[in-house]
């Protein structure tokens, strides 16, 4: 083979040395990441060019070679997937995909026992699997895993690395793909960075942002927001044996990463490409608003972090085209949608991002019954590239906290303050006529916020169902989401409409984090009874697997077509078109606890439609009768 780039645009070097490192690979294989490296290398280099300036093209080139290393490493049946998604670009944006989510020990024990309930996923229709934080973390108290002390390691009790490999594929050959966490932003302070750089390493320290004194951290400190305000107040933390601050956005024990220093953005593109050869397909990355500080700012959203995460996702295509990135950015809608790529970054940052406000908003228009904030707030979300898709979701391992922008909230007529202090009385069971009962979270004395703990099913009222309608609430909230497009997420034990965790403080590292009140230990004797007639969870589950089913065979429902907000042509009611080349859908949903009627008039299909969730047709009527909590999926009929 030349020696020369016959496309002439890599430099020599890298070409040359991409050559070395291919040496010896079968012609085939070596062509295919040849190719890959000439289409992604102009994103790693302007990519890093925002961030590392003149330094950028070496960083590149190190970057570069780590990729075609990992591409090297790579077993043949991994190989053989990326061809496969190479040929299928689109494929986590397909109506099929459904994520499910999941701590390995509280599902089955370790990652051999998640492999065992593999057919429980499947009977559900789950395509996507996330296993939160199970790389070795610090003890406990350790953030529920996202203070990891060693990135190449499993948690013991869960299993080993070769466990975690051997689940990925039993998994891929179940047509499910793992997702698992990569955190960004921090390490432990007992990773063996932050060791060595206590232990007076001049280059581990710059992998970390320290401080003598306080004069840098009390400039920063003017416009940073608190994180963990009740237990973990202030972003700096001093370590004796360091000898200095060190910069700390969540906890003490969480050192914040320095990615000013390019030697980061490498060992990142390294655990990349180690975690894909793995079998790994998605990696969700972690607090990834946060990576880049700059003072007089709240260090979050700046956009290195976007120019950064192009770097890196072109990185991951040379080495593994099988995966895909999924930011994990909780941020308003103008800063959200550029996780996705916006601009000059457009289709090249992250693959996935998910969409909070659509959770927020979903709980909002419950509480209040009335959907003219929900449609207002998310019609102000900018259209987002075609080749990525929102994960969408009703609750989370984390709390929910009130996202309600002031100025949507004046848009109809509300304060913004006032309506979040009644979401958080309401979920909280405060408010009266509320059966909900979430927990108070992380109080806020200065902002008088309050975020809220707690199971899907306990936020919708089924312990205490004061209307008789919660299970009714219940589903109309998860087909909010599976109507929205994206990959919908479902959080373990909501499709069996479990309820709080009432002994999550039995724990003793977990009594000061009620958030564990919603991460119980899978209880599979209850799960059983999702084949028992006439029980909750025979319910539940046989609704949500009957619109999983539907929405798998909905073009519409393809991730790439978005989902726009029709005119409240009845405030209790949130109704939006998807626009497909093959289908149009409009979907509406009552978010009231009365019937509804939406006019005829203002569905923006013709002629006679099928409700895609029960084969009903809407005739001739004037209007689309909506029972409480009622949803339809309207489509025309098929030709």
């Amino acid at each position: 083979m030349s020696v020369a780039d016959p496309f002439g645009s890599l430099p020599a070097a890298v070409w040359a040395a991409a050559l070395g490192a291919l040496d010896g690979e079968a012609p085939a294989h070596r062509t295919l990441v040849l190719a890959r490296l000439e289409r992604n290398w102009p994103d790693v280099l302007s990519g890093l060019r925002l961030a590392y300036g003149d330094a950028a093209d070496a960083v590149a080139q190190q970057a570069a070679l780590l990729a075609v290393a990992g591409a090297v490493a790579r077993a043949e049946d991994l190989r053989l997937l990326d061809l496969r998604r190479l040929v299928e670009p689109d494929w986590f944006q397909s109506p099929r995909m459904l994520g499910y989510a999941c701590y390995t020990d509280r599902f089955a024990g370790t990652l051999r026992g998640v492999a065992e309930h593999v057919p429980y996923l499947q009977e559900l229709g789950v395509t996507y699997l996330h296993l939160m934080p199970l790389l070795q973390p610090r003890p406990a108290p350790n953030d529920g895993g996202y203070a990891v002390a060693d990135y190449r390691q499993v948690r013991g009790d869960l299993g080993t690395v070769e466990d975690l490999a051997a689940l990925a594929g039993d998994l891929r050959k179940a047509g499910i793909s793992l997702t698992l966490d990569l955190v960004l932003n921090h390490v432990a302070a007992e990773h063996a960075w932050a060791a060595q750089a206590r232990a007076g390493d001049r280059r581990y320290r710059e992998y970390f942002h320290t401080f003598a004194d306080r004069e840098q951290p009390d400039a920063y400190e003017r416009s940073l927001l608190e994180i963990f305000p009740d237990t973990a107040p202030g972003s700096f933390t001093w370590d004796d044996a360091l000898g200095g601050w060190v910069w700390t956005t969540f906890n003490d024990w969480q050192w914040d990463l320095n990615w000013h220093n390019p030697d980061v953005f490498c060992e990142f593109v390294d655990l990349i490409c180690f975690l894909a050869n793995q079998g790994v397909e998605c990696l969700r990355l972690d607090a990834i608003a946060f990576l880049w500080k700059r003072l007089g700012t709240q260090c979050q959203n700046q956009p290195e972090v976007h120019s950064l995460t192009q770097a890196l996702r072109a990185c991951a295509r040379i080495a593994a085209p099988a995966l895909v990135l999924k930011a994990e950015a909780i941020v308003g809608p103008d800063q959200l949608v550029k996780y996705l790529g916006v601009g000059r970054y457009e289709g090249r940052v992250s693959d996935l991002a998910y969409h909070n406000s659509l959770m927020v908003q979903v709980w909002s228009a419950l509480a209040s019954q009335d959907a003219r904030l929900m449609t207002t707030a998310l019609r102000r979300f900018p259209a987002k590239p075609t080749s990525t898709a929102w994960a969408t979701y009703l609750r989370c391992h984390d709390d929910i906290g009130w996202a309600i922008d002031d100025a949507d909230a004046a848009a109809v007529g509300w304060s913004g303050e006032a309506h979040r202090r009644f979401l958080s009385d309401w979920y909280s069971g405060v408010h009266p006529g509320s059966g909900a009962r979430g927990l108070v979270f992380q109080e806020n004395p200065v902002t008088g916020d309050r975020r809220i703990s707690g199971m899907a099913a306990s936020l919708a009222g089924v312990e205490h169902d004061v209307d008789g309608l919660a299970i009714g609430r219940l589903l109309l909230a998860h087909l909010t989401v599976l109507g929205f497009g994206g990959i919908p997420l479902l959080w373990m034990g909501d499709e069996l409409a479990l309820t709080n965790d009432e002994s999550w403080d039995s724990v003793r590292e977990h009594s000061d984090d009620n958030r564990w009140v919603h991460r119980p230990v899978m209880p599979w004797d209850v799960a059983a009874r999702r084949h028992d007639t006439g029980t909750r969870e025979h319910l539940v589950w046989t609704a949500l697997l009957h619109a999983v089913r539907v929405r798998a065979g909905l073009p519409a429902m393809h991730a790439a077509v978005e989902s726009e907000l029709l005119d409240a042509a009845n405030t209790a009611v949130v109704g939006w078109i998807r626009r497909g080349r093959e289908q149009s859908l409009v979907a509406l949903h009552n978010m009231s606890s009365e019937s509804q009627v939406w006019p005829r008039h203002a569905v923006p299909l013709a002629g006679c439609l099928t409700d895609a969730l029960t084969g009903a047709s809407t005739g001739e009527t004037t209007g689309v009768l909506l029972p409480p909590y009622g949803c339809v999926w309207l489509v025309e009929p098929a030709a």
